[in-house]
C-alpha cells in the first residue's frame, strides 16, 4: 500500500499543470492556488499518435486558452504511459513524473467527495484502486488490479464485428438495439428465477442468446453491455473485499451512454454505490496535478 501526499517542491508561480499521456489521448488540467483556496482550471484534451508532439500541443492550448505565461506555472506533473519519453523538463519547466495509480485514487476521491471508495480507471483496460483518507491527511492508496477488458476491447471487437470504430458512431447503434437477441438472462435459464437474490432479468451469459435476426444495433449494445458488466463485477468483487459500498467511475468509458446506463442499473441490485461524477474522464490528471498541489 503506498500513501501519498502532495508532493514538496520549489514553491514558484501559482498554477501547478497535471498531463496524463495515454496512447492516442493526451489530457491536461490545472490547480490555480491562491492562499489557502485551490481552483480546478477546465481540463481538456488534444489528440495526437506521437506523445512528445501531444504533450507540447496540449500545454501551449492550456496556456493560451487560460492566459498563462511560463513563469505562472508553478511545475508540471506527468503521469500515464506516455509520460516515459519525457525525459527532461518542459521548456523551463519543473516536471515531475506521478505514479498512475496514485493519480487514479487521488483523483477518484476528489471529484466524489469521498474520503474512501474503490475507484475505478476506464480506459483502454480496466485498472482498481483503493482509495482511503487517513486522519493525518494523507492518501492510502493501494492498487488492486484489473482487467483487460475496457475501451480497447469495445473499440477492437465493434471495429472487427461492425466496421465501426468511433465512440459516437458505437452510441449511435446502440440506441436501436435489443438486448434480448444477445444475451441469456437469469428468467430464461431458471423457472424459480423469483429465488435468485437478484433480479431476473439481470445476464446469465454475454452473448449467450445471440439470434440469427440479431441487427448491427443489437450487437453494439451486446459489446457495450459485456464490457460494462465485466468491469462493473470486478469492481463490485473489490468493493465486498473490502467491505464499502462506493464505487467511483473514471476514464473515458464514463462518456459512454450506454455504458453508463449498465452501471445505473446494476447498483442496486448489488449493493453497491456506482458513482460517475462530473469531469469523470479527468479523473486520473486531475489526482497527478493535486500530488503536486
Amino acid at each position: 500500500m503506498a500513501t501519498e501526499n502532495t508532493a514538496n517542491f520549489n514553491e514558484h508561480g501559482s498554477v501547478v499543470i497535471g498531463i496524463d499521456v495515454g496512447g492516442s489521448t493526451t489530457k491536461i488540467v490545472g490547480f490555480r492556488h491562491d492562499t489557502d483556496v485551490s481552483t480546478l482550471m477546465e481540463p481538456l484534451f488534444v489528440r495526437a499518435t506521437d506523445p512528445i508532439t501531444s504533450i507540447y500541443g496540449a500545454l501551449g492550448r492550456f496556456t493560451s486558452e487560460n492566459q498563462l505565461s511560463l513563469s505562472d506555472i508553478r511545475r508540471v506533473m506527468m503521469t500515464g504511459v506516455g509520460s516515459s519519453h519525457m525525459n527532461g523538463g518542459i521548456y523551463n519547466l519543473e516536471c515531475h513524473t506521478v505514479p498512475e495509480f496514485s493519480g487514479v485514487g487521488l483523483g477518484g476521491l476528489y471529484l466524489s467527495g469521498l474520503d474512501e471508495a474503490i475507484i475505478v480507471s476506464m480506459g483502454t483496460g480496466t485498472a482498481l484502486v483503493h482509495a482511503k483518507r487517513e486522519a493525518d491527511g494523507k492518501t492510502a492508496i493501494n492498487y488492486l488490479g484489473g482487467t483487460g477488458v475496457g475501451g480497447g476491447t469495445l473499440l477492437g471487437l465493434t471495429k472487427k464485428m461492425l466496421g465501426v470504430d468511433t465512440v459516437e458512431h458505437i452510441e449511435q447503434l446502440c440506441e436501436g438495439g435489443d438486448l434480448s437477441k444477445i444475451n441469456l438472462t437469469i428468467r430464461d435459464i431458471s423457472k424459480q428465477h423469483d429465488q435468485f437474490p437478484i433480479g431476473a432479468n439481470l445476464t446469465a451469459a454475454n452473448f449467450g442468446k445471440l439470434s440469427d435476426l440479431a441487427t448491427s444495433n443489437d450487437i453494439a449494445l451486446g459489446l457495450c453491455n459485456m464490457v460494462a458488466e465485466t468491469i462493473a463485477m470486478v469492481a463490485i468483487f473489490a468493493a465486498r473485499g473490502h467491505g464499502i459500498k462506493n464505487i467511483v467511475l473514471t476514464g473515458n468509458l464514463t462518456n459512454i451512454a450506454p455504458i453508463r446506463a449498465v452501471f445505473e442499473g446494476l447498483g442496486d441490485s448489488f449493493g453497491v454505490n456506482f458513482i460517475i461524477p462530473d469531469k469523470a474522464q479527468f479523473g486520473t490528471v486531475i489526482g497527478a496535478a493535486l500530488y503536486g498541489g
